[in-house]
């Protein structure tokens, strides 16, 4: 039986880096190559707009439509650090990624600011808030080692990118990012709580 952070229930999902390298591949290639057929085709328009029903689909399509080839770059360096760093920790790397783009879609989609949002910066601001927030509960020296590096890395981006009033900036969208992120990992450690 297949749960939400586990293979099989009562076992822990440890996996290297290694291991799940081609699945940070192919996440950030299908991004790259949503953006390439966005030149010629009008995708942006399935970006999120909160409370519209037509704007639902964003909260899955959001993540791979980017602006410009700037957006899509400064969003896809700390996704590719933070999807390593993921997959070499303790968390199913794919149910993380997919439950901070649902539940950070979600909360955007109820909300957020009336604006059609795009980019995969609450994935990244999900993402980072995940690996801090684990590594601060866990309480173990590697989940802590990593957490430090993103604060490092991220720690003046993360502040300053929920701050509101920034034009052309989804700033609700890395504040509802962040939150998930913490949710994510708020469960992530519950579950394994649980089940030790």
């Amino acid at each position: 039986m297949t749960n939400f952070f586990n293979n099989k229930a009562g076992q822990s999902h440890i996996h290297r880096i290694k291991d799940e390298l081609w699945l940070v591949f192919i996440f950030i290639a299908a991004i790259w190559v949503v953006f390439a057929l966005d030149r010629f085709l009008p995708l942006e328009q399935w970006g999120l707009v909160p409370r519209e029903g037509e704007g639902l689909v964003g909260i899955v399509t959001m993540p791979f439509l980017h602006g410009s080839y700037t957006h899509l770059l400064n969003n896809t360096v700390p996704l590719v650090i933070l999807l390593v760093l993921l997959a070499g920790s303790r968390a199913d790397t794919r149910w993380v990624v997919v439950g901070i783009m649902l539940l950070s879609g979600l909360l955007l989609w109820l909300f957020g600011r009336t604006a059609l949002h795009i980019g995969a910066s609450a994935l990244v601001f999900g993402l980072a808030s995940f690996v801090i927030i684990s590594g601060l509960l866990e309480r173990r020296v590697v989940p802590l080692i990593l957490s430090a590096i993103v604060v490092f890395m991220y720690g003046g981006t993360l502040l300053l990118g929920v701050l509101p009033g920034q034009r052309g900036v989804s700033w609700d969208g890395h504040l509802f990012g962040a939150i998930a992120g913490a949710l994510v990992a708020w469960l992530f450690l519950k579950r394994n709580k649980s089940e030790s």
